[in-house]
């Protein structure tokens, strides 16, 4: 028998007794041994729920039981998680988390120690939810070099976009929708300002890197700004507006940045839509592959949680993760990446043409059905410094930019 606890019963540490149960004659036949949940850690009783035997309210209950192979950490938040988790490695527990803030700030340390005690720090729920990626970048993709990553990692902001783009609703209204529907947090500011998903793009340019990514370091740009006429401009043009998180790589260097784009029909994530997430990667041998499903969400999340319990309990005594360096990786400034840009701007399309053809080249005119006293453009390809140093002469017309994602 093999005895884990669970650190927190909320929506994803219930999710992750209910697979346990569901499941359990499978994952134990899987795993060659029968997975029992000891422990439940939570500050609350939960009177009337089977758990309640087995929620203990202390740490220490199980940091001092040596019967416990393995902890699933599903609180959220760095602490106390941090030092619950790096207690639980240093005392020969194998740990499973979805905590992609704690991943995001101390994946580095975490995984350095569980090496040291051959054991292992898994982390697959804390990118994709229920879609699997970590894996994958661990085990069946090792003999590439990842020269891209992006992907769609924020099923509440999807949800948005796609409502905008297809109802020609306001940011306000969907965002109320997305909150009564249970997408969108009281305080959506992790989702919709982009901070959720460029914590998830940090660990990703870790792993493909091999160095600690910051996400502090990373150009974040939420879907706060996005607006109803932006959405008739991608029409027009016969793309659509998603945000996306990116990590490519420019010979030595990675660029990484979360971003609201611009895609065309050909691009692989055009059709990603509602909450549904999916993530491109690139190869400079396997070349292109997908990975796409839900998310987000309590069972789907779960899922991988319990997948990770089950590789921790394959490998009680051998270290299989891919490890990263503590030190640094320093990214490519954000003003050398080369893009195209859309750009809404007030006034006379026939008047500031010259104009604008001299400050930026060969623009591409966009007129959007229904928008008067103003146009859109398209730029050519140039450096992001290029287009911030262009558009300062424009600064009071400029309406809105955004990226757009060949």
């Amino acid at each position: 028998m093999i005895n884990i606890a669970v650190m927190g019963y909320g929506t994803v540490g219930s999710g992750v007794v209910e697979v346990i149960n569901t499941n359990g004659a499978r994952i134990n036949q899987r795993i060659g041994e029968e997975l029992n949940v000891k422990y439940v850690l939570d500050l609350r009783d939960f009177p009337g729920d089977p758990v309640q035997e087995k929620i203990v309210h202390d740490f220490e209950t199980i940091i001092q039981d040596e019967d416990v192979k393995i902890v699933v950490e599903v609180m959220g938040g760095i602490e106390p998680a941090y030092t619950f988790v790096k207690r639980s490695l240093k005392a020969g527990k194998s740990v499973a988390t979805s905590n992609k803030a704690l991943v995001a700030k101390h994946g580095a340390e975490l995984l350095s120690i569980a090496k040291e005690k051959n054991i292992n720090f898994l982390f697959e729920a804390s990118v994709g939810g229920g879609i699997p990626i970590i894996r994958p970048l661990n085990s069946s993709l090792t003999a590439d070099e990842i020269e891209e990553i992006t992907g769609i990692l924020n099923g509440t902001t999807n949800y948005m976009l796609t409502k905008m783009f297809y109802e020609g609703a306001d940011y306000d209204t969907v965002l109320k929708e997305a909150q009564a529907n249970g997408y969108a947090e009281r305080n959506p500011e992790a989702d919709v300002e982009g901070y959720d998903a460029c914590r998830k793009i940090a660990i990703l340019s870790s792993l493909i890197s091999g160095q600690q990514v910051d996400f502090e370091d990373i150009y974040c740009e939420g879907i706060t700004e996005i607006t109803v006429e932006d959405m008739k401009y991608a029409k027009a043009m016969g793309t659509t507006i998603k945000l996306l998180a990116s990590s490519k790589r420019h010979g030595n260097h990675l660029h990484a940045i979360v971003a609201p784009c611009m895609l065309y029909p050909e691009h692989p994530l055009y059709n990603v839509n509602g909450v549904f997430n999916s993530i491109f990667v690139h190869g400079n041998v396997l070349g292109d592959a997908m990975f796409y499903g839900s998310g987000a969400g309590k069972l789907p999340t779960a899922s991988a949680v319990v997948a990770d319990v089950v590789d921790a309990a394959k490998h009680l005594n051998r270290n299989i993760m891919t490890m990263w360096d503590q030190e640094k990786l320093r990214l490519e400034d954000k003003s050398d990446a080369k893009r195209r840009f859309f750009i809404r701007m007030k006034g006379d399309a026939d008047k500031l043409l010259v104009d604008l053809q001299y400050s930026f080249g060969e623009i591409e005119l966009v007129h959007a059905d229904g928008l008067e006293g103003e146009f859109g453009f398209v730029t050519p390809v140039m450096m992001e410094g290029d287009y911030d140093t262009r558009a300062k002469s424009y600064k009071d017309q400029i309406l809105h930019m955004i990226r757009i994602e060949d």
